[in-house]
């Protein structure tokens, strides 16, 4: 289902003008209008889910399988020297546009992009709290 408010929706199906460099039945691949580096793009699914939450399971499979096509092809395109893959989701992660969709973000020495997070230290105990809380 695409939603008609959504401006990824648009670009996804065609109906706003893109930068398009992989295109399927399901995603289309397109550059990101205000890059973090050269080469970063989208890759966004042609129908609408707010967030992986949302994503079906296989539709999730099929888009981090594309991110892993794609990075391997960009790098050998573009000779970066690393990749970031980046999937945010709610606007605590930095979610800015509510269709998921994950950045490919080739990286290069001195581009001028920093680490996305600065390192915390917990203490045992707490790491220990943390992780009965999360064991599945």
């Amino acid at each position: 289902m695409k939603k008609d408010d959504c401006i990824f929706c648009k670009l996804a199906n065609g109906e706003i003008p893109a930068r398009s460099i992989y295109e399927d039945e399901d995603f289309k691949v397109i550059l990101d209008a205000a890059p973090a580096t050269r080469g970063h793009a989208l890759i966004l699914p042609k129908e609408h889910a707010d967030n992986l939450y949302q994503l079906p399971d296989e539709m999730a499979g099929r888009a981090f399988g594309l991110a892993k096509k794609m990075a391997i092809s960009m790098t050998e395109a573009l000779g970066c020297q690393g990749f970031n893959i980046v999937q945010n989701n709610g606007e605590a992660a930095g979610q800015t546009v509510f269709h998921f969709h994950i950045h490919l973000i080739p990286r290069y020495p001195d581009d001028g992009q920093g680490s996305f997070w600065e390192p915390r230290h917990y203490s045992d105990e707490t790491l220990d709290e943390i992780r009965s809380q999360l064991t599945l």
